[in-house]
């Protein structure tokens, strides 16, 4: 009997395969996307197969068109320019010719694209040349962005070059059911979910440091408020602003502290000048800072799915957040965290006041984030992803792919 290609489990398995992944961005960046994409890069590489990372040179890098492989992933670069607004970040030029050479002479088992900007545009048109498989991941509600950065009335637009980008790959993953059921919704084709999660021991309530607390002036006792993102206009921080002056009207003695950058910061910073702002973190000093906190504001409107959430679990913070994306798969209202309705400022406000009031009741909710972080893992995220793309491989090429591949394996 042959095997249900519609159901990942039940395909023969592939010993190793060479899949590209195509991204604008990646690690020493900060940013969602980064942080998956190192992830499914090194889950991938990890389960053992051979990844090749094709992203735009980052800033100091050289000209080299590649890397040395680590770790089981080459790294080929290609030429960026930086985005305007996103200091430090850069998108890829639309290389078309030099991704139908590179894979000409070696032509990967599939490609992953992960940003829609022209380096993903020029990777789908040259794996369409070479007939490799693709599959495309939604890291990134441009539609929603563009309204905070003077681009509303190309919203519609814009919507219609994603549903028609993504259309043109076999399959495309996104990070929630909510979204999964969203774009399908509006026309976009075999969507499936590809979920995220949290490395447990790197966020951890084990990293709180009482020395950086007392920096910002609390003690055990004080209410230490965070938030963890990039500080842009499309992360709502006015009302963040808000809901923290509801919550030191109750409690004096609280700090808010704003870890990240971004163009609003200067502004936060010059309009709010008692609320800490470090500047964004990374690795160890990243994780104390979240420990070192007590409760998390979330008021963005335009994640695709927002990885601080689960980290801010993990690291024993309840999260205060809008009921939709990563809130809505994660937090249970009122035993580890809220959530409020979509868009309802004043609920926001009202939920971050009330549940500051007790400290212990914070702690409660806390340590019941934490377990809820505890049951996801990157390692059952990646297996998912990775019974996806064979479920794709096997669909556009049958089975002699994998069969070809455990045949020069085993020899």
């Amino acid at each position: 009997m042959s095997p249900d290609l519609t159901d990942p489990a039940s395909m023969p398995p592939c010993s190793s395969l060479r899949i590209a992944i195509v991204t604008e961005t990646y690690p020493p960046e900060i940013n969602g996307v980064a942080h998956t994409m190192r992830h499914l890069a090194e889950g991938l590489a990890e389960r053992g197969h051979a990844i090749q990372l094709v992203r735009p040179r980052q800033h100091g890098e050289q000209r080299a068109q590649a890397l040395p492989p680590r770790d089981g992933i080459a790294v080929h670069l290609v030429p960026g320019l930086p985005i305007p607004g996103y200091r430090g970040l850069r998108f890829g030029l639309p290389v078309y010719w030099r991704l139908r050479r590179l894979w000409g002479r070696a032509a990967p088992d599939l490609v992953y694209i992960a940003t829609q900007g022209p380096l993903g545009h020029a990777a789908l048109s040259a794996a369409h040349t070479h007939r490799i498989p693709t599959v495309t991941g939604f890291h990134t509600r441009f539609q929603r962005y563009s309204q905070h950065y003077g681009l509303g009335l190309f919203t519609h637009r814009i919507a219609e070059t994603l549903r028609h980008f993504h259309n043109r790959s076999d399959a495309t993953l996104v990070p929630t059911a909510e979204l999964k059921a969203e774009l399908s919704g509006e026309g976009f084709h075999d969507v499936h979910v590809f979920g995220r999660g949290v490395d447990v021991d790197l966020f951890s309530p084990a990293w709180r440091d009482d020395a950086l607390r007392h920096t910002w002036g609390c003690d055990e006792e004080s209410l230490a408020v965070l938030y963890v993102g990039r500080i842009a206009p499309e992360k709502n921080l006015e009302l963040a602003r808000d809901a923290f002056h509801a919550i030191r009207a109750a409690r004096p003695e609280a700090r808010f502290v704003l870890v990240g950058d971004g163009p609003g910061r200067e502004h936060i910073q010059r309009e709010n000048p008692d609320f800490i702002c470090p500047g964004a973190k990374v690795g160890e000093d990243l994780s104390r800072h979240y420990a070192s906190g007590d409760l998390f504001l979330f008021p963005s409107l335009t994640e695709t799915f927002g990885n601080v959430v689960l980290e801010a679990m993990a690291s024993g913070l309840p999260v205060v957040a809008f009921d939709y994306a990563a809130a809505r798969s994660l937090i249970d209202p009122w035993r580890n965290g809220v959530t409020l309705p979509m868009g309802d400022h004043a609920a926001f406000i009202a939920a971050g006041r009330e549940i500051a009031r007790d400290i212990r009741r914070v702690r409660q909710l806390g340590e019941r984030a934490r377990h809820t972080a505890e049951d996801i893992s990157w390692d059952r995220v990646i297996r998912g992803v990775e019974e996806r793309l064979v479920q794709v491989i096997h669909r556009q090429r049958g089975t002699e792919a994998c069969r070809a591949t455990m045949a020069t394996t085993s020899e």
